[in-house]
């Protein structure tokens, strides 16, 4: 199984860090778990072909996780020649929202069938919206949607990817979850979101919200540490008024000192007997 983090970043519009989204490989699938920017440039520069997608699963519906899905969508119709529907499973709300994808892109939609002589069906959706439980099986892959706490973004979900004996679990967005533990439990890889912000931050200041929606370093170390994966991992990586990702790792390290690792786009990791760690090496 390899594991490729494509986007860690946030909302911000940042270079180094591209909206969330992380890629799974597990024998002949090939999965995307939310769409975020820049995907589709990420999967180009490790040669992953657009067509190639299996399906794609949406944590939740906020924009920086699905903002890249027309391109991905589309451009994978356009230049990859997809020719069958892109499956897509996602909270309640994921169909409708695909729907108005589609009209709002009916113009080209229709060009592109009559003028370039695409595939129709490739410009559509298979579309599962899911509740807690495994919604995937296919080729050996078992995929299990949980629960989150993402504060008044309900549902939200996160992700454990089984494959012969080994496994990851992705966090989406949340909050400190007892949940994220339970089917976290005897997990490979945990890759979890993390947001930090100094101690001082007021209730009045208007990142405070944000930081409510999020787990902090030292409850993510709560939950490494009752999980006790074989490597845990930070993506969707939100630095509040200046902090730093040292500062992440301090905060982290003072209370959890397993293997840990700061996420970077396009890092991915080789789970097998042990898990090996791959940094992009910039071209």
């Amino acid at each position: 199984m390899k594991v490729t983090l494509l986007g860690t970043g946030t909302p911000q519009p940042i270079m180094e860090r591209f909206g969330a989204s992380i890629l799974v490989q597990a024998g002949s699938e090939t999965l995307l778990f939310d769409a975020g920017r820049g995907c589709l440039q990420r999967l180009r520069q490790i040669n992953i072909s657009y067509d190639k997608i299996n399906a794609l699963f949406l944590t939740h519906l906020h924009s920086d996780h699905i903002v890249g899905i027309p391109d991905l969508w589309l451009t994978g119709w356009l230049v990859s020649k997809r020719a069958i529907p892109l499956s897509v499973f996602g909270p309640t709300g994921t169909g409708e929202m695909l729907k108005d994808l589609r009209k709002a892109f009916a113009f080209d939609i229709r060009m592109r069938i009559e003028d370039d002589k695409r595939v129709e069906e490739g410009s559509e959706f298979l579309v599962k919206e899911i509740q807690q439980g495994v919604i995937y099986e296919k080729n050996g892959v078992k995929v299990t949607a949980f629960e989150v706490d993402h504060g008044v973004i309900k549902p939200a979900f996160g992700y454990r990817i089984d494959y012969k004996g080994h496994s990851v679990v992705l966090s989406g967005d949340t909050k400190y979850s007892e949940n994220v533990i339970r089917f976290a439990k005897g997990a490979d890889l945990l890759i979890h979101e993390v947001a930090v912000a100094p101690d001082t931050l007021s209730k009045s200041d208007p990142q405070y919200n944000i930081l409510m929606h999020h787990t902090t370093p030292e409850q993510a170390a709560q939950v490494f540490n009752a999980v006790q994966p074989k490597l845990a991992a930070y993506s969707h990586i939100v630095k509040i008024h200046g902090l730093t990702e040292e500062d992440i790792m301090k905060k982290t390290k003072a209370t959890y000192q397993g293997p840990l690792i700061m996420g970077e786009d396009l890092m991915s990791f080789s789970i097998g007997d042990t898990i090996s760690v791959h940094k992009w090496l910039k071209k």
